[in-house]
């Protein structure tokens, strides 16, 4: 049987949102730093992306709370673990629109 958190969500769904959550922000982070950074070749020094990846690995946790996940229970592992993930996602998506020249 699973074990509950004291939210009420057993720890494999918990865990499950909270990855999800952090790829969808990395891959969303990616497209809006395409779109509105650019995609040319001097775009990808530019230091607003890294911002964009900043703003929405912040923007995850309110959104943690809203779900039902309370966050006050994160460790320091955890929080890696976000801000990990996310930037993870963004940097491989952003690496291939910037790789084919995609302009979104």
């Amino acid at each position: 049987m699973a074990t509950e958190s004291q939210d009420g969500l057993s720890d494999h769904l918990r865990g499950v949102t909270v990855t999800t959550l952090a790829c969808l922000a990395g891959v969303i982070a990616a497209l809006v730093s395409a779109r509105f950074v650019g995609t040319g070749v001097e775009d990808a020094a530019s230091r607003q992306s890294l911002l964009i990846v900043g703003a929405l690995t912040a923007a995850q946790f309110p959104i943690l709370r809203v779900t039902g996940i309370d966050v006050s229970e994160f460790g320091a592992k955890d929080y890696l673990y976000v801000v990990f993930m996310t930037f993870t996602l963004w940097f491989v998506t952003f690496g291939i629109i910037l790789t084919e020249g995609v302009s979104i």
